[in-house]
Parts: structure tokens; C-alpha cells; sequence
């Protein structure tokens, strides 16, 4: 009984610990998605420029809201696999060219299947210096979910900063960010054109229900506790009687 008491003992400190730590958890959480939405709804600023590209980070640079000015070299594009708002398609990221030329992969947008073709789009295509607002985001290296980036056969699930340089041969331009600009959307673009604006910015919060489920099991070995040491009493009063 007492081994079994020390077991319960330090099954019930483990449990309250980690519904403590759920709700630590839950406060960064909340925290993160409040200033996220601050960052997203604050007025851009210029997108990080190569002396500071080392210290771009998730917790304070991403989805900041960045502008950028420079030229698309639309024949670097490419696309990746996309699933929004509408329906499956294709992101398209094509590399700007800065004025001290650095490059920047930029997600334009979304297009549907019928738009894969640069063909398709190239009438309507932005020439010249572009002037670009929008949110930065980190590469995703590897691939998607049970997918791997291909580049060899330019098939790609996610959008890998450093492997699409590398496939599309950036670094003969200049120097290539660490990251992308999700573009916002493009005031006069026609429906040929990517569609921008659909970044999808959720962050899934369960802690609560976790720290709930962690205390709920505190709850029920201390139960389990007194029921025991109660059975064990009564047999010690029934063995004196």
C-alpha cells in the first residue's frame, strides 16, 4: 500500500504539472495570436534587407506586414500545390529583383488549374518596377504533408525558399531572402492574374481542453487514492473487530 500510495503520489504531481503547463502554453498562445493580428493589421514596413536576413525570425517576423519595390522575373516562376478559400489550384511564386539586387520570392497569388500555364497569364503579367505589400512569411522546407518536394520533375507541395532558389537558379541574379512575401491583393488585377490576399492566418488553440483533461486525471488518481487508503481502513477495522 505504501509503494502504491508513493505511485499515485507522483502520478497526481505529474498531472497537475502538466495542466500547468497547458495553461502556460495557452498564455503564449494567446499572446502570439494577439500580436500576430497586430502585425497584420499595422502599417507595412520595408521587408527585411540582407544585413538583417540572420535575424528574421518566426517570433518576431512572422506575418509582419512588409512592402518591397522591384522587377518580376516571371520566368522563374513557380507554382505550388495549394488548396484555399478557392478550391485546389496553385500558388505562384515568382522571384523580384530589388534595386540592390537582392532577391525576393513572392507568392502573388492564387490560380485555378485552367491558369497553371504561363501562357495563360502572360499578357496580363506586371512589367517594370512593382511596388508589392504583403506579409512576410518563413520557407517551408521538405514538402507537405506524406509529399516531398520534387524538384527535379518541378513539383512542389510547400514553399521551400532555399530549394526553389537553388532549382530556378537565383543566386546567379543576387542574393536570395530567407523568406517570401505572401503579396496582398493587387488593386486593378485582372482574373487571369494570381490572386492575392488569401493567406490564411490560424492558430490552433486547445490547450485549455488539454489542461482540463490533465487536471480531470489529478482529480481522478487522488480519488483512486482515497478510495484505496478508505477499503484499506475498513479492512484493518474488520481484522481488529
Amino acid at each position: 500500500m505504501l509503494a502504491l500510495g508513493a505511485l499515485l503520489l507522483l502520478a497526481f504531481v505529474a498531472f497537475c504539472a502538466l495542466g500547468v503547463w497547458q495553461l502556460e502554453r495557452r498564455a503564449w498562445k494567446l499572446d502570439l495570436i494577439a500580436r500576430v493580428d497586430a502585425r497584420v493589421h499595422a502599417a507595412p514596413v520595408p521587408a527585411p534587407a540582407k544585413a538583417a536576413w540572420p535575424q528574421v525570425n518566426a517570433a518576431n517576423d512572422e506575418y509582419r506586414r512588409v512592402s518591397l519595390r522591384g522587377r518580376f522575373l516571371h520566368d522563374r516562376e513557380s507554382l505550388v500545390q495549394a488548396l484555399s478559400d478557392r478550391g485546389a489550384g496553385f500558388w505562384v511564386l515568382t522571384p523580384l529583383v530589388q534595386a540592390d539586387g537582392t532577391v525576393v520570392l513572392v507568392n502573388r497569388g492564387f490560380v485555378t488549374p485552367a491558369l497553371r500555364e504561363r501562357a495563360a497569364r502572360a499578357a496580363d503579367e506586371p512589367k517594370g518596377d512593382v511596388d508589392i505589400v504583403g506579409l512576410l512569411r518563413l520557407s517551408e522546407p521538405g514538402g507537405g504533408f506524406l509529399r516531398r518536394n520534387d524538384p527535379a520533375a518541378n513539383r512542389w507541395y510547400s514553399r521551400d525558399v532555399a530549394a526553389i532558389a537553388a532549382a530556378r537558379s537565383l543566386q546567379s541574379v543576387g542574393p536570395v531572402a530567407p523568406y517570401f512575401v505572401d503579396a496582398g491583393a493587387q488593386a486593378g488585377a485582372t482574373p487571369d492574374q494570381p490572386e492575392g490576399g488569401l493567406t490564411v492566418i490560424q492558430f490552433r488553440n486547445t490547450h485549455m481542453s488539454y489542461a482540463l483533461t490533465w487536471f480531470a486525471m489529478a482529480l481522478g488518481t487522488a480519488f483512486a487514492a482515497w478510495w484505496l487508503f478508505l477499503g484499506d481502513r475498513r479492512k484493518a477495522r474488520r481484522g481488529e473487530a
